[in-house]
């Protein structure tokens, strides 16, 4: 389903100024045990890789076909490349959340964390990215997503990691896809106040050097000081500025992420906070509806 330009801009538009967030659903081979730990499905429940994502398909699977899971709340979600590559009651994900939920496919590209330096993980080299990207282009993707980490108020190395982000960004605009640039500040940081100025500095240097037409959108921890980031949602090039929950509970990350008023969630474990495999689906849709309504109210 590769996309047209109306199908592209309606996208746009969603996630440029819908009321609402973006589901975080891209736990990959490194979380995925812990986020199916989480869930209930432990790991003797499952035998190598192949059937460890069999399991978190289900779980997937399970949110994106849950009552509560629509377009009234949730802008976007954020798929691992497996669920990209896999279906929902037999029509291909991406397609499934766009025709059915009307909720915009986003895909997880970056191929996890180099070992720290200069107080940060930059991303591990993805040589395979353009085949990646044209292959998502080909199953309706309208964005990707890529994360990097800073630990300490380290000036040389956040540079580094919004450096790479931004050259890494700009082949994926090349693509006809979106990115999500994510240089993720450590909530457990001792300098974080002072990473995320200079974090904040060197993203507006890169998105002022970006030609007119380049569009980005940013995922940035909650800041410690609430509407630092104001000045990013409203640049030019920017479409959204959007929140990763980092690890905070799910109320924790509403109450901070409310103080914010221009950016939206884009929450991971806050979004599966309390799921079991073992509820009902009246259970499941009952607490996985109560966590959407309270990031959609933070989100607002």
């Amino acid at each position: 389903m590769a996309k047209d330009a109306s199908n592209f801009q309606a996208q746009f538009d969603r996630i440029a100024s819908g009321k609402g967030f973006i589901a975080a659903l891209d736990q990959s081979g490194g979380s995925t045990p812990k986020a199916l730990s989480l869930y209930g499905v432990m790991e003797d429940a499952y035998s190598g890789d192949d059937e460890m994502f069999a399991e978190i398909h289900k779980m997937r699977t399970r949110i994106i076909t849950a009552d509560s899971f629509g377009s009234d709340k949730i802008l976007g979600a954020i798929l691992f490349e497996k669920t990209m590559d896999g279906a929902i009651e037999g029509t291909p994900t991406a397609t499934y959340l766009w025709e059915t939920c009307g909720v915009v496919p986003f895909l997880k590209v970056d191929k996890g964390l180099a070992d720290e330096e200069n107080g940060v993980q930059v991303m591990k080299p993805m040589p395979e990215l353009d085949a990646l990207l044209a292959r998502a282009g080909e199953a309706g993707i309208f964005g990707t997503k890529m994360r990097s980490v800073v630990k300490e108020a380290n000036a040389e190395g956040i540079k580094a990691v919004v450096a790479q982000q931004f050259e890494v960004g700009k082949q994926i605009v090349a693509a006809g896809l979106v990115p999500i640039i994510e240089p993720e500040v450590d909530i457990h940081s001792a300098t974080k106040a002072e990473a995320e100025d200079i974090l904040k500095t060197e993203i507006l240097e890169q998105l002022n050097a970006l030609p007119a037409d380049s569009k980005v959108a940013l995922k940035l921890t909650i800041p410690s000081q609430a509407g630092l980031y104001d000045e990013l949602a409203d640049h030019a090039n920017v479409v959204r500025v959007v929140a990763l929950s980092g690890g905070y509970s799910t109320d924790e990350a509403c109450e901070k992420l409310a103080q914010n008023a221009k950016m939206i969630a884009s929450f991971s474990r806050a979004l599966t906070e309390g799921l079991n495999v073992a509820m009902s689906d009246e259970e499941y849709n009952g607490a996985l509806g109560s966590n959407i309504d309270k990031i959609y109210q933070a989100s607002l």
